[in-house]
């Protein structure tokens, strides 16, 4: 079994709201500016964090999850990124004991070193107390200090020093700053893309970094090859055309869902609902999630793709709507301020936006092809859907989650799938109607 050395640290928290994303994506931008190549995972299922810490770092930015993509692929995508990276940087989700299995499940089962994260703005010495629980609570634990984050004054700073324990360090202090904040929206923090100056604002985090402990490398660790792998010498997708919507509205996309895709030799072909007036010449459609309450007044007005995919609804053909695809594909959708969009209008069912609440956590979708997990995430609700074919599984709570539905060749619900955790279910869902349309071409060829 192959092994190589790389420096890494788990960067966690006491809850979420902490600044876990600002500091992560700081560090890396830090590390980087000094020439070193960075690689970042984000534990837990999470879009918006990514696309954040791909901007900072300047390398793709992916999940890590022990449930949803389980032990030997975590590993490997470690091996993988040691083998070229000079640090690796792994953001936490929620609270570092937070979910089953935890971020602390995550870093202990790597050994990777934790760093929390405590916001600060309302306590002093209490900070010590909370930080020799974070570490005493799992002795276990490889635990390299604390980062206490918004607080008021210099003095603050050094009550927070002086209180704590002598075996935790204290590796920065950060004031409370308009520089130490990124922007946020209801579902979490803003695209990188959507604001001008991210790489300045990046560049001015990663200065403060520079007059704390943090600046310095942590020690390397050792990170194993899997010995196990899916093979993909098969190529079952082959000759299938998998259209996948991609814009502004659509963009909650797994890069490791496109690799599974291509993988298995699928020709994927990127469209725009929001621009484009045609699909292109493919066998599937994938929707994946997104913002498309945030624009809605284009969507809905683009009637051309609104006819051209009831058209390729009622061919029979295999469709997958996600979360903000399903909205998309359902007859309406109604805003905060009450304002009503018709929207493709390929099955019954409208959506309307929440101001809070909604639905957060890790599912396994039950499809009829096998169980693949995944997860929801959204602050809407949907009725009128007709009846669903299974629900989503949680992890422990025994009550029903998200409701699939499928008609003609279209399946459609709340949760974002992650395509290897189920080789076979994906196949098979995807050459469905696909591979079956990809082998007709061919024969009228012959």
């Amino acid at each position: 079994m192959n092994a190589v050395q790389c420096p890494a640290l788990f960067i966690s928290a006491m809850a979420s709201g902490q600044g876990k994303t600002t500091i992560t994506a700081g560090l890396a931008r830090y590390h980087r500016n000094q020439g070193l190549n960075v690689r970042v995972f984000k534990t837990g299922p999470d879009y918006l964090d990514p696309l954040i810490l791909e901007q900072a770092a300047g390398s793709p930015a992916e999940q890590l999850d022990l449930w949803m993509m389980g032990e030997d692929l975590c590993r490997q995508y470690l091996y993988e990124a040691a083998k070229t990276a000079d640090l690796i940087l792994i953001e936490g989700v929620m609270g570092l004991y937070d979910g089953n299995p935890s971020g602390a499940d995550l870093a202990e089962f790597f050994g990777i070193p934790v760093v929390a994260v405590i916001s600060a703005p309302k306590m002093a010495q209490t900070v010590g107390a909370l930080a020799l629980g974070l570490k005493s609570y799992r002795p276990s634990l490889p635990f390299a200090g604390i980062i206490a984050n918004n607080l008021g004054s210099q003095r603050h700073c050094e009550l927070v020093i002086e209180s704590m324990p002598k075996d935790i360090p204290v590796l920065a202090t950060f004031r409370k700053s308009d520089d130490m904040v990124l922007p946020e929206r209801h579902l979490g923090l803003v695209r990188p893309h959507e604001i001008e100056d991210y790489d300045t604002k990046l560049d001015s985090i990663a200065n403060i970094i520079a007059e704390t402990g943090l600046a310095d490398l942590p020690n390397p660790l050792i990170f194993k090859e899997t010995s196990s792998q899916n093979s993909t010498e098969s190529k079952p997708l082959t000759n299938v055309k998998i259209g996948i919507a991609k814009d502004e509205a659509f963009s909650f996309i797994y890069p490791a869902n496109v690799r599974f895709l291509e993988s298995h030799g699928a020709e994927l072909h990127y469209f725009s609902p929001m621009h484009d007036d045609q699909i292109p010449d493919v066998d599937c459609i994938w929707l994946p999630g997104g913002y498309p309450e945030l624009h809605l007044e284009v969507l809905s007005k683009n009637e051309c793709m609104k006819v051209a995919l009831v058209d390729f609804y009622e061919s029979g053909k295999t469709i997958l709507a996600e979360c903000g695809g399903m909205l998309y594909i359902q007859e309406s959708l109604t805003t905060l301020k009450g304002e009503t969009w018709p929207m493709a209008g390929l099955i019954s069912g409208h959506g309307f936006m929440r101001p809070k609440g909604g639905c957060q956590g890790m599912q396994s979708a039950m499809l009829p092809e096998g169980e693949v997990r995944g997860h929801a995430h959204h602050r809407s609700r949907s009725e009128q859907q007709g009846e669903p074919i299974a629900f989503g599984k949680r992890i422990s709570h025994p009550a029903p989650g998200e409701p699939i539905f499928r008609n003609k060749g279209l399946t459609t619900s709340y949760l974002h799938l992650y395509f290897p955790s189920n080789h076979s279910a994906m196949i098979e869902l995807f050459t469905a109607s696909g591979l079956l349309t990809a082998c007709s071409k061919q024969t009228d060829t012959a």
